[in-house]
């Protein structure tokens, strides 16, 4: 059976006073900002209703603006994740080989790539590269910069996943793939790594937020993304702030979806049975000879304890 693993003990009469305390102080400040904001907006005539009509009255601003500005959001952000998902798994093999020709250089590209921020990589791979060659059109250099940092940055994230996800598995899987013959990395690919991408998929549906939401630092290299969309909707019609606040929303809700998404995807992992251990593997006291069945092992192979 699975044991509970206790972070810390449970707060007492006092410490929940003092949670409730702060709470409430906490919700006070918040309100007090938005009121701020609100007043602010309301002195330079951001909320007037002249200011939103657009939105309402104008199909253009949709149509001509947040619509496609969407659009580039959703198809850089598409691109990047089918990209990085491969770039992240490949890495992530990589450091889990046991050739240190290979384990070595994948964990160096993994750590350059998660410390350098997401847009310097975006203005270095436009200006150094994209913008100057004639690898791509001038009108799709800003957005093989935006999939092309996005990439590098989240697949370094993937390939941490990945490596964290086969760690977490049962020392007993390898075990089970060594006793009938497979090579280590045989092991590692068809029995360790299924389960591990398993166990990562909340992880990786709350991945995409990420990417999601750093494709709009692509406005800096004048890529049409919704930020982008919602600046040029500001100069055009005089109405920046609420402009913003329109594109804000808009990510708020696909973000929101999106977190739905991951959460219900750890729901049904764990209605499977995968809440039993971090990586969906069988408990402690599933048998060797499960876990053989599991991948396929033939009744007669038992692993080695």
């Amino acid at each position: 059976m699975s044991s509970e693993i206790v972070l810390f003990d449970a707060p007492g009469p006092k410490a929940r006073r003092r949670h409730a305390v702060l709470t409430g102080v906490g919700i006070v400040l918040a309100l007090a900002l938005v009121w701020l904001v609100v007043r602010k907006m309301g002195d330079a005539a951001q909320l007037e209703g002249y200011m939103w009509a657009p939105f309402v009255n104008d199909p253009d601003v949709w149509t001509q603006y947040l619509l496609p500005g969407l659009w580039g959001t959703v198809k850089a952000a598409a691109l990047s994740v089918v990209f990085a998902g491969v770039f992240g798994i490949v890495l992530g093999l990589g450091r889990l080989s046991s050739n240190r020709w290979i384990s070595i250089p994948s964990g160096v590209v993994v750590e350059f790539f998660r410390s350098v921020p997401v847009l310097i990589m975006m203005v270095f791979a436009y200006f150094g590269y994209f913008a100057t060659s004639n690898l791509v059109s001038a009108q799709t250099a800003p957005l093989a910069a935006v999939v092309l940092a996005l990439t590098l940055y989240n697949g370094s994230v993937i390939a941490e996943l990945v490596r964290s996800g086969v760690f977490s598995l049962p020392k007993g899987q390898s075990e089970a793939g060594l006793s009938i013959g497979l090579s280590p990395g045989q092991t590692l690919r068809s029995i360790q790594l299924p389960q591990a991408l398993t166990a990562m998929l909340p992880a990786l549906v709350g991945q995409l937020v990420v990417v999601l939401k750093d494709s709009a630092l692509g406005v800096v290299i004048t890529y049409p993304e919704l930020l982008n969309a919602a600046k040029t909707l500001g100069s055009a019609y005089a109405n920046t702030v609420p402009a913003y606040l329109v594109a804000a929303v808009i990510f708020i809700v696909i973000n929101y979806l999106l977190t739905r998404l991951a959460r219900a995807v750890e729901g049904w992992l764990k209605r499977r049975g995968g809440s039993h251990s971090p990586a969906g593997a069988p408990d402690a006291e599933t048998t060797d000879l499960e876990v053989g069945a599991g991948v396929g092992i033939g009744p007669g192979a038992v692993a080695r304890r």
